[in-house]
């Protein structure tokens, strides 16, 4: 459970970037290289790379050197962690709400005598 939460918290703390947002939402679309992820913004080659590298310490994002091109892929199953801690709060949330509704209901007449 441990290792599982400080993954989450990698995960987490790639995603507050919104740069390697970006990245990952490029990502999902197919393999891309460096250099085709570093085109759409204004920073040095290193600074992406020290993006890129927050993404693979996460586990989200998975690299591959060929030659002088290295090519970056999103990993879709690390995704699930975050996506089960996300739909386990709402779940939670979602039980809560129906519990006050039901006894919002129950009180209603109540308090209209």
């Amino acid at each position: 459970m441990l290792n599982q939460q400080s993954n989450l918290d990698l995960m987490f703390q790639a995603l507050a970037d919104p740069t390697r947002r970006a990245m990952v939402d490029r990502l999902s679309r197919g393999p891309a290289s460096v250099s085709e992820l570093a085109k759409p913004f204004d920073m040095s080659l290193p600074a992406v790379v020290q993006h890129l590298q927050a993404l693979e310490a996460s586990g989200l994002v998975s690299s591959q050197k060929v030659g002088r091109v290295r090519t970056c892929q999103i990993e879709p199953e690390a995704l699930s962690l975050a996506e089960q801690w996300i739909n386990d709060r709402r779940t939670t949330w979602v039980r809560r709400l129906d519990r006050l509704g039901e006894f919002l209901a129950e009180t209603e007449p109540e308090t209209r005598s």
